[in-house]
């Protein structure tokens, strides 16, 4: 019995050094290491880290609401916001006990983005990886470069081309069901909502939105969870044996997306047994479908990788496009000088004829919109990376097992870049390109990312939202509603709180 006693007594002090070791020792090493070459930040607090701060400073904010052409990042990354300015552009703070060194210094950035193997993807959360599972975003080495070329053959060249009748389609549908909405509001972000979910599914995945209706259903309902629980400590100790209501939402929702997939997945694979189809097809599902069968093992996907995929485009297809354009909406219905711009623009390019590949490129003036709403109301949830091994960054020596994160949101709206107007929606900064707004200096902008783990669809979504803007300009003239309530909020994308209501005024009287 005394032994048993001792036995057990030895376990748990063990344990308990492992916990100090863990919650105490390496976040106030860490802490020492840093702040001695300058990095400071809020200290640290045991097991919770800042994650308390965070998510009061974040609780406040949803409370407020913004004037429509108040700066929004004080509002949408509160925490961030107030840190910058108490701690400089570089500063350290704490998830849980994980340290995470914020960078908004544009030479930083620019190191870390296209050092990929010095500053890995790192691990994600069980929540995001419910949602994205194994996919573009968060694989890495090998995987990720086969996985690349995949991507990179649906989302470029002819096959750009080839997508424009789907979306055409799409807006289409959409457009039929305004008409006689004239003079009436109208919610634009789910208007949105369902056209991109419709055009992914044709685009990459040869279905409809009807087909994909429960798995949009569900990703939606996973990326609010995911976004609650961002600054949630973990303690993996006791997640073991007593899971959250979020944890076992999660898990269930990650097990139905997975079976409406493969049932999506099985429906192609039918059709090349049945003698209905010679192969998988020519689209992303096609082809990821046409890996997973590969005779060559190298080349071969395994189911895992497959269905996360499917998760990735499915969510990131939709959600990216879907808040793009319901912000660029709302800035042209709050500048009306500049929707008057667009307009005259499409119609001097297109008529009154459908958009098409040669016509889209033309598109100056929707392009310098369309940068200015995404460096405005772009991502905002930054880019997390992570180190595994000590190694330097600019002049700083960091430690290893930290991570990092790049704050888009912070480059996108330093005055430092873009003048004491940085918060006001001013596209002719883009006037001349990129590279000139930015001075080329490639940190000041980048809302699909940068380096060589930039995003692959982002040729995509500029285009599918050229179309869009275009066939709804040349029909519409639009304005906010009196209802409309200015409250961004960050879930995964940064959306609209409470949609975006519009009144649309019919250009054609027998529209």
């Amino acid at each position: 019995m005394e032994l048993v006693i001792l036995v057990l007594c030895s376990f748990f002090l063990l344990a308990l050094i492992k916990f100090l070791y863990d919650y105490l020792w390496i976040p106030l090493r860490i802490q020492h290491i840093l702040n001695s070459q300058g990095i400071k930040g809020p200290p640290y607090r045991f097991i919770h880290g800042n994650n308390k701060e965070v998510d009061k400073m974040r609780k406040e904010a949803l409370t407020k609401t913004l004037g429509l052409t108040d700066e929004i990042f004080p509002k949408v990354q509160p925490h961030i916001y107030t840190w910058i300015n108490r701690y400089g552009r570089n500063y350290l703070c704490w998830n849980g006990p994980r340290a995470e060194l914020v960078i908004s210094e544009p030479e930083l950035v620019k190191e870390t983005l296209k050092n990929t193997e010095a500053f890995s993807k790192g691990k994600i959360s069980v929540y995001f990886d419910k949602l994205l599972g194994n996919g573009l975003v968060t694989i890495e080495g090998e995987k990720w470069v086969k996985h690349r070329k995949l991507a990179n053959f649906v989302f470029h060249g002819e096959s750009l081309k080839n997508m424009t009748p789907a979306v055409i389609a799409g807006v289409e549908t959409m457009l039929e069901k305004w008409k006689g909405q004239e003079g009436k509001e109208i919610e634009v972000f789910g208007e949105f909502r369902l056209l991109t979910s419709e055009v992914i599914s044709r685009t990459a995945f040869g279905s409809n939105y009807l087909e994909g209706e429960k798995i949009f259903a569900m990703l939606n309902r996973l990326s609010i969870i995911a976004g609650q629980n961002i600054h949630k400590t973990g303690i993996p100790f006791i997640n073991k044996f007593w899971k959250t209501a979020d944890l076992i939402e999660s898990e269930q929702l990650g097990k139905g997306i997975q079976e409406c997939v493969m049932n999506i997945i099985k429906k192609r694979e039918d059709k090349v047994v049945n003698g209905e189809a010679d192969n998988f097809g020519i689209d992303f599902l096609g082809l990821l479908v046409s890996a997973y069968h590969d005779s060559e093992e190298k080349n071969r996907l395994s189911l895992e990788d497959l269905v996360g995929e499917c998760k990735t485009f499915y969510f990131a297809g939709q959600e990216t496009v879907n808040s793009l354009l319901a912000w660029i909406v709302f800035l042209l219905a709050v500048h009306g000088d500049w929707q008057e711009k667009a307009r005259r623009e499409v119609l001097q390019i297109f008529g009154n004829q459908n958009p098409d590949p040669d016509g889209i490129i033309k598109l100056k003036t929707i392009s310098m919109i369309i940068n200015e709403t995404l460096r405005l109301y772009g991502p905002t949830n930054g880019l997390p990376r992570e180190i595994r091994r000590e190694v330097q960054l600019g002049k700083l020596v960091l430690p290893a097992n930290i991570n990092l994160h790049v704050q888009n949101i912070a480059l996108h709206h330093d005055p430092h870049l873009w003048g004491d107007d940085a918060h006001l929606f001013k596209p002719e900064r883009f006037a001349e390109g990129i590279a000139k707004a930015t001075n080329h200096n490639a940190a000041a902008f980048f809302p699909f990312g940068l380096g060589p783990r930039s995003c692959v669809g982002m040729t995509f979504a500029t285009t599918e939202t050229k179309i869009v803007l275009s066939m709804i300009l040349q029909r519409y003239t639009f304005t906010l509603s009196p209802a409309y309530v200015h409250s961004p909020t960050p879930i995964i994308a940064l959306r609209p709180q409470s949609g975006i209501q519009i009144i649309l005024e019919s250009l054609h009287n027998d529209a």
